[in-house]
């Protein structure tokens, strides 16, 4: 049956298109109901007889009143399609077409609705983006910009502390471009996901190591405590990727907590696979913003410490490619999110 339609389309494309220089539908319409009347008035007089001149004059004329008038409902769909998808052109993408037929006209109107919104709404996202990344690549090029004139002007020396704040802008810089560049992977599409068997204490000692190299360059003696059960020895995931998530977990837990605050990182394993849970004695996230902060540049009400509002919407694309879940779950005290990978 497929290959009979296929056939028959085929042939249809093949045939000529005499009303393609007609640059109005309604007449195309007209021109169609007068070949067809004249077609039908021809085999009438060829079969029958001859009837008056003016009464097939008249009915001709009569059914291309009635084609105009029925045809300005069929038309007017796509002259809006035009003059929306023109003022698309010129980056308006708010026009919206009135559809309220049923058949095809009215299916290709309410797709290009669908297309207007999907547009608007990538349109909106990337002025979004922009004005956020501009806002996050100004704050630490200024703090570095001042420190650098102070040294070169002489009012400060490049004494330790100095440089160290010239690398904390530095690194915060460094973080920003790395975590754009997983945004643009994250809308390419899918990414190669290596995975290999990961031993989870291994890897929780190399990130805390790296969690507490950042939090001095930052002026915080973080004390971090790690746990990891008997049974949750290992995990199927790829180890950068994962590696990327705990850091990023681990610095929101810095920057959100007390200066000498505690961070607690546990490992465990349950029916639902491997958990993978961080902990800090921050002012924790509200239920309503639990999602929330999962989106791009979302920090939350509470947040501070220069994040960049990526860490958490990156953590969770690598999460979910690993096919598991992040979340962030109730605690007592402070902020505790959760990371589940299957077994």
């Amino acid at each position: 049956m497929s290959t009979l339609r296929s056939r028959a389309l085929t042939v249809l494309e093949l045939l000529p298109r005499p009303l393609d220089p007609v640059r109005s539908m309604k007449l195309k319409i007209s021109i169609l109901l007068v070949a067809a009347g004249t077609v039908g008035l021809a085999y009438f007089w060829l079969d029958v007889g001859w009837i008056p001149a003016w009464n097939s004059i008249i009915a001709i004329l009569g059914a291309v009143v009635v084609s105009q008038v029925l045809a300005h409902g069929m038309t007017r769909p796509l002259r809006d399609m035009t003059a929306a998808a023109r003022a698309m052109a010129r980056g308006d993408y708010s026009r919206r077409i009135r559809v309220t037929a049923r058949d095809e006209v009215g299916e290709l109107g309410r797709a290009f609705n669908q297309m207007s919104a999907d547009l608007d709404a990538a349109d909106r996202n990337r002025r979004e983006l922009i004005a956020n990344v501009s806002h996050e690549l100004r704050t630490p090029i200024a703090a570095l910009q001042a420190v650098l004139e102070n040294v070169v002007d002489g009012v400060s020396e490049p004494n330790p502390a100095t440089m160290r704040t010239a690398l904390a802008q530095t690194v915060r810089l460094s973080r920003l471009v790395t975590e754009l560049l997983d945004l643009s992977r994250i809308d390419a599409g899918a990414h190669p996901l290596p995975r290999e068997d990961v031993a989870i204490e291994p890897l929780l000692a190399e990130v805390v190591a790296e969690a507490e190299v950042n939090a001095a360059a930052v002026g915080r003696s973080i004390r971090f405590t790690t746990t990891v059960a008997p049974d949750a020895h290992s995990v199927a995931a790829d180890r950068e990727r994962l590696h990327q998530v705990l850091v990023n977990l681990l610095d929101n837990a810095v920057r959100h907590g007390p200066a000498d605050g505690r961070v607690w990182v546990s490992a465990a394993r349950s029916t639902a696979g491997v958990l993978l849970e961080v902990r800090d004695e921050g002012p924790g996230i509200a239920v309503a913003e639990r999602d929330l902060v999962f989106r791009r540049f979302t920090r939350g009400e509470k947040a501070r410490g220069g994040g960049t509002g990526l860490g958490l919407s990156i953590a969770r694309w690598v999460v979910e490619l690993h096919g598991g879940t992040i979340a962030v779950v109730d605690s007592t005290r402070g902020c505790r999110i959760r990371i589940v990978l299957p077994a």
